[in-house]
């Protein structure tokens, strides 16, 4: 095919797309709201995996690309506002903006909180439990047969209960980590009383906040939580490659420097803020003199601390739509639709003998079954259906979000055999 021919083909999807992209754009969205996303035959129950892009943080990212490829019609566009999309994210979990940075990925986020506190090398308590994510369970791993004291709190009844958490935070423990909501099931914590049992036992607190942020109300601020990160691929409704960390003021004072990297450093009279203002150099021809390579100034707050690298400038651009999009919603609206398709969700996998492991009261949008060999049974018959939620070995999880309706469920619930 022609290049000519592969713009024009290109040129005739996009431009419906488009067209009900600025209709949603025009509209106040309403729940269930296909319109802002693009049409699909798949009733597509996997959004706790990766949420799609809805049609305007395509277009936003579309408009990126364009001033990326030199396009003349792109430089009346507005720039991606960095800033202003730490500040839409930090109305929506109620933190400051200088308390936030970008990071790659919510993993990434947990491993600079760990370096911060000085582990492995100095050593320490830390808590974690058995709801926490799983990929990240060889990471604890590893950092126990490097001498770190890790203490796992076990689940009971798809829970962990606050008393085994009492249990466990003794004097001592330096840092209590975990998922405020569970990917596994979808148990959520109440972050602030597990925040109030480490913080009087003296101990610090990191929270995974991947399935709670745009999903259910989170409040950083009235928690008291000391640490938390997330990537945007799921709830925000961005893309792999861009996340948040979060630091609550004043918990970096003691905490000596870990990460270095051009974000974090400024010229040595530069603004806060996260506009670029580069260490001020002294080793290039007219450079001023200077007794070192250069002279800097470390940036106030999250940033300065944890700010390293390069990060997708395109997912600022997905996001900055995204945010505004879950805020005109408002995360409580969200919350109370992904609600009213969990409950015949779990009237209906009842009657059909699934026994399910979310907690009954749960308000998060996540329902997991347990199914023997689930991947291997139940895929065929899903794929057929034209069904998409995530299959593991020994259960599946279900995930309805803001596209989501009664057809969903209806089709899932008819294409799973009885258990």
């Amino acid at each position: 095919m022609t290049l000519s021919r592969r713009q024009a083909l290109g040129a005739a999807i996009a431009a419906p797309l488009a067209a009900q992209a600025t209709r949603a754009a025009a509209t106040l969205p309403s729940l269930p709201d296909r319109i802002s996303f693009a049409p699909t035959p798949i009733a597509y129950l996997d959004n706790a995996s990766t949420h799609p892009i809805s049609l305007g943080a395509r277009a936003a990212m579309d408009a990126y690309v364009a001033g990326r490829t030199l396009d003349p019609a792109a430089a009346a566009r507005k720039p991606v506002d960095r800033a202003a999309t730490i500040a839409k994210f930090a109305r929506l979990v109620n933190a400051d903006p200088d308390e936030l940075c970008w990071v790659q990925s919510t993993t990434m986020g947990e491993q600079a909180v760990l370096r911060a506190l000085g582990f492995p090398h100095q050593g320490g308590r830390i808590i974690t439990d058995t709801l926490h994510f799983y990929a990240g369970f060889p990471m604890y791993q590893e950092l126990a047969k490097q001498g770190v004291d890790i203490h796992w709190v076990q689940a009971r009844d798809g829970r962990i209960a606050l008393e085994d958490m009492a249990k466990a935070i003794t004097p001592g423990t330096k840092l209590v980590s975990l998922s405020l909501v569970s990917t596994y099931n979808g148990f959520q914590h109440d972050l602030k009383a597990v925040c109030d049992l480490a913080h009087a036992a003296g101990a610090l607190v990191y929270a995974d906040i991947i399935h709670a942020a745009g999903a259910v109300p989170v409040d950083l601020h009235g928690s008291g939580v000391d640490f938390a990160a997330c990537a945007t691929y799921k709830w925000l409704m961005g893309d792999f490659g861009l996340g948040f960390l979060y630091a609550r003021r004043g918990v970096l004072d003691n905490l000596p420097l870990a990460d270095f990297g051009y974000y974090g450093f400024a010229a040595p009279d530069a603004p806060p803020g996260i506009g670029l203002s580069p260490p001020a150099t002294h080793i290039y021809p007219m450079d001023p003199p200077g007794d070192a390579p250069v002279s800097y100034s470390i940036r106030p707050g999250t940033l300065g601390h944890f700010g390293t690298g390069t990060y997708a400038q395109s997912v600022i651009a997905a996001i900055g739509h995204s945010l505004d999009y879950i805020s005109a919603l408002g995360v409580p609206a969200i919350q109370a639709h992904a609600q009213s398709l969990i409950a015949p969700l779990r009237e209906g996998l009842t009657a059909k003998g699934y026994t399910i492991i979310t907690p009954p009261g749960t308000k998060t949008p996540i329902l997991t079954a347990l199914h023997p060999q689930a991947k291997v049974r139940l895929n065929d018959p899903l794929a057929k259906a034209q069904v998409r939620i995530s299959l593991h070995d020994h259960h599946f999880r279900i995930a309805p979000s803001v596209f989501n309706d009664r057809n969903d469920v209806d089709r899932l619930l008819a294409a799973l055999p009885r258990a």
